[in-house]
């Protein structure tokens, strides 16, 4: 077993264990430390041009704590400020069903469909128990929320979809990135619930980052 999906199994599941813990290794100790709550990249990536910090979200639909992390993720995101761009990267520590989760993230992206139907998603694999990792499945639950199935499905196969499931794959690659949820700043940093102690801790040390980098760290 490599250490990407190695690491996947151990980290998601260290942090549930962490974010039982009432008080953070990163809150107990005042400001986050380097390289045991946050990581700085040894070979900073580009970022879109614009002059926003740019924050990613990496995660995996068919992670639960991805999906416990939802409702404090969308209550950070409505406070963060004018200079911080916003965006999800889907990640895949093996072909299935991770790619076929990438690519419905995608299609949803492309159809403008991701603010009404990303949460649902999550609710469908996490409490109804759907698997969402075949075609006529995936079409199904489509249709049933609204959404065109066939469009659905042709977006979903489409050549563009596939380059962007395999771009983020690389952008995963580049941050080092292995276990979900974790949150990388502006190609420089990243944090998670494993390394800040707990997810919500996670969003403590990204708007310390994000302040970092404000001030030119």
């Amino acid at each position: 077993m490599n250490r990407r999906d190695f690491s996947a199994q151990l980290i998601v599941a260290g942090l549930g264990a962490a974010g039982a813990s009432l008080t953070s290794p990163a809150q107990a100790q005042g400001s986050p430390v380097e390289g045991k709550h946050y990581v700085r990249l040894s070979q900073p990536l580009p970022t879109p041009a614009g002059g926003k910090i740019e924050v990613i979200e990496f995660f995996w639909y068919g992670c639960p704590h991805c999906n416990a992390f939802e409702p404090t993720l969308d209550a950070w995101l409505k406070k963060l400020p004018a200079d911080v761009a916003f965006r999800r990267v889907p990640v895949a520590f093996r072909d299935e069903p991770y790619t076929t989760h990438q690519r419905i993230f995608y299609a949803l992206e492309a159809l403008g469909k991701v603010e009404a139907m990303h949460r649902k998603v999550f609710y469908a694999i996490h409490s109804d128990r759907q698997r969402l990792d075949k075609a006529p499945d995936i079409a199904a639950f489509m249709a049933k929320n609204g959404i065109d199935a066939p469009k659905f499905l042709e977006v979903f196969n489409s050549f563009s979809v596939q380059t962007k499931a395999r771009q983020a794959n690389q952008l995963a690659a580049a941050y080092k990135i292995d276990g979900v949820p974790a949150i990388g700043v502006q190609g420089r940093y990243f944090t998670s619930g494993s390394l800040a102690g707990t997810n919500e801790a996670a969003i403590s040390v990204a708007d310390f980052l994000i302040q970092r980098v404000r001030k030119g760290g």
